[in-house]
């Protein structure tokens, strides 16, 4: 293996070094472990071919990946706490606004009973004012009639009047004369 490696020119060096750190790197998203372990080997051989400063290079840009990787994990669980936190918040509101759906539809029930009790008590009332106002209605004219008779009475009984008074009136001059 250091014999072939001596052998290879600077630039096939560093592109097989790129290969096997790049194949370091995304082994854990890409393999799986059900994967042969020819692979696992090659991959084993190819760095096994690497110089110690090239494989602490290597090793540093892994774990620089690994704290960057580490890092937005982090985050992204801080997200995700805070996201949490928000929906428990809307799920709380959510439920408030729910209740108070259901205590506006009762009291929308409620009023709506109450509107139509209002409008049969208003219905009875203008049936009874209709009755009312046509009883109202024949007793005015009745005692409409019954006025004029009296008019006409009260005229007949003034005129009547008249003459007794004339009556009386010529009769006291007749017994004054006499």
């Amino acid at each position: 293996m250091i014999a072939a490696w001596g052998d290879s020119t600077e630039e096939e060096d560093e592109t097989e070094e790129e290969e096997a750190v790049v194949a370091l790197m995304t082994r854990s998203d890409t393999e799986s472990d059900d994967e042969p372990i020819d692979q696992l080997e090659q991959l084993k051989n190819k760095v096994y071919g690497l110089s110690k400063a090239k494989l602490k290079e290597f090793l540093f840009a892994v774990m620089d990946e690994c704290d960057a990787l580490n890092s937005k994990n982090s985050m992204l669980t801080d997200e995700c706490d805070e996201l949490k936190r928000d929906i428990k918040e809307l799920e709380e509101e959510n439920k408030i606004l729910k209740n108070e759906t259901i205590d506006l539809g009762v009291n929308n029930l409620v009023l709506h009973e109450d509107l139509e009790r209002i409008k049969e008590t208003l219905k009875l009332k203008e049936e009874s004012f209709v009755t009312d106002f046509a009883k109202l209605e024949k007793e005015s004219l009745e005692l409409k009639q019954k006025v004029e008779s009296l008019l006409v009475e009260n005229n007949r009984l003034y005129d009547k009047l008249k003459q007794v008074e004339a009556d009386l009136a010529a009769n006291r001059h007749w017994n004054q004369a006499t």
